[in-house]
């Protein structure tokens, strides 16, 4: 199987999509899975490597970390002659993806994508839900031409279909839980941030409105006066709010912009409860990071989120924007150290079992289906 990938987003990039794809492609290296990668430049690699190809490109206003590529469209057209791949999946609705759609129906090569992001839901957020109407009819065309459309989880499903999408598989997502375990200690981490507060909450994700920071704001600043000085918040990531959330923070909050990896880890696994009241998630990768480290989480009753967290077992669920709620939520649990370990053990347990090879065996499974069902199609045709 021969694969091209076009995405506007990648490594090193920071988010869901970027992510995902460069797992997916590792998981293609280690598999000896042939693919070709088009994707926005970044200033870490070389344009044009062996399987992947950067072209330049300029931050898209809603989304900065997703880049508006300017492709060499005759470059891409020669590589995917050369190449000749039996499958296209198209990730993202943008340049790179509009040059996937464009060449894989002209060049007769079955195009499969898939559906990351709730972009409508970011409109709100913008004062921009005029634009809704239009985002949705052409989600719609953009997304037609797909043999498949793959989606992270059951609830984004159901909205896809609520807005006439068709052909639609759940492909979900996993995490390495040898990167993401509970065996640290708190201890340097502590130490690193002068943290002397009983018990550590934390948050990671894109510091922007649509996350609801706002939301998580609040909750710190109402918290009980005698929880207050009991708790030290430590958000991680970055974004256009990182500067003006900096400046108005209390001094129990720590700020520590992007971290990956082990840094992230232990972040994780110190922390005594993973506080996440985004409601736009289509997935919620960073909740099941959270799990992986053995720490309960709370999340909003929304989007993929939801499906991530079993209420009272691994978590607790709110009902958006409800800071009341978080707020009881999270006295309840610190109070309460048994069942904050039990749910850690229960995340645990579920994480262990969300594996990504499994998960990218099944894709290509499906890839395997929609190029039978092409070849197929090609014979009756020439019958």
């Amino acid at each position: 199987m021969k694969i091209a990938i076009f995405t506007d987003t990648f490594t090193p990039q920071v988010n869901g999509v970027a992510r995902t794809f460069q797992r997916f492609v590792e998981y293609l290296d280690q598999n000896e899975v042939q693919y070709r990668l088009f994707v926005p430049d970044t200033k870490d690699e070389d344009p044009f490597s062996k399987q992947i190809f950067s072209f330049a490109s300029l931050p898209f206003f809603l989304y900065p970390e997703c880049r508006l590529a300017l492709p060499n469209v005759f470059h891409i057209k020669k590589e995917l002659e050369q190449f000749q791949p039996d499958i296209i999946h198209i990730a993202t609705p943008f340049n790179m993806g509009l040059t996937g759609l464009y060449y894989g129906k002209k060049l007769n090569i079955p195009i499969v994508g898939s559906y990351h992001t709730h972009f409508d839901q970011y409109l709100q957020y913008y004062d921009l839900q005029f634009l809704s109407k239009w985002l949705w009819k052409y989600m719609n065309w953009f997304h037609s031409s797909f043999q498949k459309t793959f989606v992270p989880s059951y609830e984004t499903k159901v909205e896809l279909i609520r807005h006439g999408f068709s052909n639609l598989e759940i492909w979900s997502r996993g995490v390495n839980c040898q990167v993401f375990h509970p065996n640290f200690t708190s201890s340097r981490l502590r130490e690193k941030y002068h943290i002397t507060a009983p018990y550590i909450l934390s948050f990671v994700g894109r510091l922007a409105p649509e996350k609801d920071i706002d939301v998580l704001m609040k909750i710190s600043q109402q918290l009980p006066e005698e929880m207050k000085d009991q708790v030290h918040w430590i958000i991680a990531g970055d974004g256009p709010l990182y500067n003006e959330l900096q400046e108005h923070s209390n001094k129990n909050m720590t700020f520590t912009g992007y971290i990956k990896g082990q840094q992230l880890a232990e972040l994780y696994a110190s922390s005594d409860l993973f506080i996440f009241p985004s409601r736009t998630e289509t997935f919620g990768n960073v909740v099941l990071e959270a799990l992986a480290c053995g720490t309960p989480a709370i999340g909003a009753r929304a989007g993929g989120v939801q499906e991530i967290i079993r209420n009272e077992h691994t978590g607790l669920l709110c009902e958006p924007g409800n800071v009341e709620k978080f707020i009881s939520s999270i006295v309840q649990l610190l109070k309460n150290p048994t069942k904050r370990k039990q749910m850690g053990y229960e995340g645990r347990k579920y994480a262990l079992s969300r594996s990504w090879n499994a998960i990218f065996n099944d894709l290509l499974a499906h890839y395997e289906e929609v190029i039978e069902v092409d070849k197929a199609q090609d014979i009756v045709a020439n019958m």
